[in-house]
């Protein structure tokens, strides 16, 4: 399994702030919000990362068009695991502080073909969200939860690719060490 991508301590502490527009309350007060903001802003798709969020979104009737969950929530195994009725379901291993080569070319492969896709990561997904906000159409939604607060939702601008861009930069780029 080769690793593209490995998180730094500086880039740790960094990344507990959120990366988009943060809706606190609890889950009904987050996606009514949510379901609001999607109205107004009519996004291009929406991707959920994370498992209460992702869980919140599917049983509100808010389809994602691509989930990725781990199966755990605050690191703990869930009892059930999110059942989402997609076109393809992919499983990779992606180890905590890490981003895979596999789970990145699995998450744009997603993001192209058009179908609904739950991708299960072995591992951790969190830093996921930085390859899904570089590769998803701009205009898109991309949701992920922020413990004991709330969701957030990134707007998939120019604007917001760069800065990611600048972040999986700043990440110990292990891919030059092949």
């Amino acid at each position: 399994m080769a690793i593209a991508y490995r998180l730094t301590p500086y880039l740790r502490r960094k990344l507990k702030k959120p990366l988009g527009t943060i809706i606190q309350g609890s889950f009904k007060e987050t996606i009514d919000k949510f379901k609001h903001m999607m109205e107004a802003e009519k996004p291009l798709c929406v991707i959920s990362v994370g498992d209460a969020v992702s869980r919140s979104l599917v049983e509100n009737n808010i389809l994602p068009q691509i989930v990725v969950v781990d199966n755990k929530c605050m690191r703990k195994d869930l009892e059930e695991p999110l059942s989402f009725k997609t076109e393809r379901t992919v499983s990779i291993k992606n180890p905590e502080a890490t981003i895979t080569e596999e789970a990145v070319t699995v998450l744009q492969d997603s993001l192209k073909c058009g179908m609904r896709v739950q991708i299960v990561v072995d591992g951790e997904e969190d830093l996921l969200t930085l390859i899904v906000v570089l590769y998803a159409p701009e205009n898109s939604f991309v949701v992920y939860g922020q413990p004991h607060e709330g969701i957030v939702v990134v707007r998939t601008t120019p604007e917001k690719k760069a800065e990611i861009a600048e972040i999986l930069r700043a990440m110990e780029n292990v891919r030059k060490a092949k």
